[in-house]
C-alpha cells in the first residue's frame, strides 16, 4: 500500500516523463502531501519508509479502503456490484447484470476503468473500442513498469533463473540520445530480466525495442569500485583460482554476476582481463521484447489529454469525464502511480460538480 512518495516537488513531477506537464497541472490540486492529509482524515497515519515511499503506518490497505467506503456510503454514495459497462444505447449506459441488460440515464459521468495490466482483476483495456467509436482520441496501450525478454542460453537459465543481482548500476541512451542512469536491483528470470530496476528503466527501454528492435542495457556490476579499481583488481595475479574465484575474491562479484559475465562477453574475453575488467563496469545485456502487457504492472498509453479539457471532460462527448490510470501517461513504481490516479480522479470529480452547476 505505497501511497505516494515524500521527495521534492520537481523530481516527483519528473517521474511522469513526457505528460510531467499534465500532471503537474492535476497534483497543484490535490498532490502527495494533500494525498497524506486526506488519509489522516480518514484515521490512517502514514510513515515515510527509508526509500522516501509513503505507507500507511499499519502496512495495510484494508482498513484505509474500509474507512473510505464507509464515508462514500454516508454521503449517500450507493455501489453496484457485478455491473459491467458495455458501452452506450444512445445517451444511455448499458451494463450487464446478473439481472440482465439494464440501462441508465446519467447527468454526468466519470469513466475510472483502469489500464490493461492484469486482465483477471479486471483491468483489460476492453473501454478502448467503445470510446474509439466516439471519436475519442486514444494512445494504444502498452506495458509500463515490465520485464524484458533476454535470449538467454539454456545452460545459463537453468543455473540462474530466480536469481537477484543485488547492487547494480544500469544505464541506457534512450531514443533521443540521452544517458539514463539507476541504481538498484533485479532478478534474473527463465526468460529475461524483472524487479525493481527494470521497471524504473521500462519506459525508456520499451520505445528503444519499439524503434530499433532492441535495446542494449549497461550494468556496473561493482558499483562503488573505480574503473581503474577493477582494472588492477582483476589482472592481479590469480594464479590456480578459476575466474569465479578471482573475482568474487578480489572484487565481491557473486556466483550470479560472473555467470552474466559469461553468458554475455565471448569466451576470448576471459583472455583478455583489460576486456573483462571493463566489462565489469559496463556489461552489455540486449533485451528483445517487452514482457507482455497483462503480466505488467501498469499501462502506457490510452485516453489523451488533448481529448479532454482542463477538467478531464472528453471534447467528443460533454458531460463525460475521464480518471486514473485510462489515461495517457505512465509513471514508475513508488507510489506516483496512486498519487496521479487520486489527483486526476479529484479532478474529474470537481469537473462533474462544476458541469452540473452550468447546466442549471
Amino acid at each position: 500500500m505505497n501511497l505516494t512518495h515524500s521527495e521534492p516537488l520537481e523530481p516527483f513531477l519528473q517521474r511522469y516523463a513526457g505528460r510531467q506537464n499534465e500532471i503537474a497541472g492535476l497534483l497543484q490540486d490535490f498532490g502527495p502531501d494533500a494525498l497524506r492529509a486526506w488519509a489522516e482524515e480518514l484515521g490512517i497515519a502514514t510513515f515515510v519508509g527509508s526509500s522516501g515511499r509513503v505507507f500507511p503506518t499499519d502496512m495495510k490497505a484494508a482498513p484505509l479502503l474500509r474507512a473510505w467506503l464507509h464515508r462514500l456510503r454516508s454521503a449517500g454514495v450507493r455501489f453496484h456490484q457485478r455491473h459491467r459497462w458495455t458501452g452506450w444505447s444512445g445517451s444511455d449506459l448499458r451494463f450487464s447484470t446478473p439481472d440482465g441488460d439494464l440501462s441508465v440515464q446519467a447527468d454526468a459521468v466519470v469513466l475510472a476503468l483502469g489500464g490493461a495490466s492484469w486482465a483477471r482483476l479486471g483491468s483489460d483495456g476492453a473501454w478502448v473500442p467503445l470510446l474509439q467509436e466516439k471519436n475519442v482520441q486514444i494512445s494504444p496501450l502498452r506495458p509500463a513498469n515490465c520485464g524484458f525478454d533476454v535470449q538467454w542460453s539454456e545452460h545459463f537459465t537453468q543455473r540462474q533463473a530466480g536469481q537477484p543481482l543485488t547492487s547494480v548500476i544500469a544505464s541506457l541512451q534512450d531514443v533521443n540520445g540521452n544517458s539514463i542512469t539507476r541504481q538498484g536491483q533485479f532478478v534474473i528470470t527463465a526468460g529475461g530480466v524483472e524487479g525493481s530496476l527494470i521497471y524504473a528503466l521500462s519506459a525508456p527501454l520499451r520505445d528503444l525495442i519499439a524503434a530499433q528492435g532492441e535495446a542494449v542495457l549497461y550494468l556496473d556490476l561493482a558499483p562503488g569500485k573505480s574503473q581503474a579499481r577493477v582494472d588492477e583488481e582483476v589482472m592481479h595475479p590469480r594464479g590456480s583460482r578459476s575466474w569465479s574465484s578471482h573475482l568474487q575474491g578480489r572484487l565481491g562479484l557473486d556466483g550470479v554476476k560472473t555467470a552474466l559475465l559469461r553468458e554475455c562477453l565471448a569466451a576470448e574475453a576471459f583472455q583478455q582481463p583489460q576486456l573483462l575488467a571493463q566489462a565489469v563496469k559496463s556489461l552489455p545485456v540486449r533485451l528483445k521484447a517487452a514482457r507482455p502487457i497483462d503480466e505488467a504492472i501498469s499501462s502506457a498509453g490510452g485516453v489523451t489529454f488533448e481529448a479532454m479539457d482542463k477538467a478531464l471532460m472528453l471534447r467528443e462527448m460533454p458531460g463525460v469525464f475521464c480518471a486514473g490510470e485510462m489515461l495517457d501517461w505512465e509513471a514508475p513504481t513508488g507510489g506516483y502511480l496512486l498519487t496521479a490516479c487520486f489527483a486526476s480522479g479529484r479532478r474529474a470529480g470537481s469537473g462533474v460538480l462544476e458541469w452540473l452547476q452550468s447546466k442549471n
